[in-house]
């Protein structure tokens, strides 16, 4: 039995479906705004303050192992609700916010892994979420392209673990847009053709990262809002970051000549 703390976007979608091709018994912990997974027979839609109700849920199940996937959204701790567990764990959660949501999610496990549970890799079992190192285009970057995309690794690095930034656009060795808590999207949308010409998408994990819970991702909107501005590329940490439907989106990038690499 495998417990699922659910969030927004696709991704659960993919996850799901994969442990259910495989048969493997699991139940859903719903941590969407808007109960998202409600048809699903083996789903809960629990507060996140009501965190002993969560752990009975998990010990009834007799489950010792979960995942996080998908979007998580910072709950607003004023509105929370609370029950006892939640009431005891609730100061490291709001000392924890103030930090970041990548914060938020490491009490999370550390208190998980206090009552014996154990949180692991969202892709243990979608190991084709990810690609292994090299270049997955017909287009390749060119010389100065290559050195562009050697700066934007490195001020990558710099970002400390709580920082939101896990993208950045880059043309002509500098950074014209960083991401910010709004996503990666807004900050392509947030940037006119005309400025950004060639520029290239560098999206890797933040220096820190849990990575059993916050895989950076990407899927065919990131091709499609990346080639609307102009931009050339897109560069991806192997087997850190998750693509949806990589086929689909190698494919629409092939058609426009956007480059795709993991490095």
């Amino acid at each position: 039995m495998i417990g699922l703390f659910l969030g927004e976007n696709d991704l659960p979608n993919e996850i799901i479906k994969k442990i259910e091709k495989k048969k493997i018994k699991y139940f859903i912990i719903d941590l969407t705004k808007n109960n998202k997974f409600k048809k699903n027979k083996n789903s809960f839609f629990i507060n996140i303050g009501k965190f002993g109700e969560i752990l009975k849920l998990i010990k009834s199940k007799k489950c010792n192992k979960v995942i996080f996937a998908g979007n998580i959204i910072k709950p607003k701790i004023s509105k929370l609700k609370l029950d006892l567990r939640g009431l005891f764990y609730i100061p490291r959660i709001v000392k924890a916010s103030k930090k970041g949501d990548a914060a938020i999610l490491k009490v999370l496990i550390k208190i998980l892994s206090e009552n014996k549970i154990k949180v692991i890799k969202l892709n243990t079992f979608n190991p084709e979420l990810t690609l292994k190192k090299g270049i997955y285009t017909k287009i390749k970057p060119t010389f100065k392209e290559r050195v562009e995309i050697v700066t934007g690794i490195k001020i990558l690095k710099k970002i400390n673990s709580f920082n939101h930034t896990q993208a950045v656009i880059i043309r002509d060795n500098k950074v014209i847009s960083k991401e910010t808590r709004k996503g990666t999207k807004e900050m392509i949308k947030s940037i006119s053709k005309s400025k950004i010409k060639k520029g290239i998408l560098i999206k890797l994990p933040k220096a820190k990262q849990d990575l059993r819970v916050d895989l950076p991702t990407i899927g065919i909107d990131t091709f499609k809002d990346c080639n609307k501005v102009g931009v050339k590329g897109i560069v991806v940490k192997s087997n850190q970051n998750i693509i949806l439907n990589k086929e689909v989106c190698i494919k629409y990038a092939n058609q426009n000549k956007l480059f795709l690499i993991t490095i």
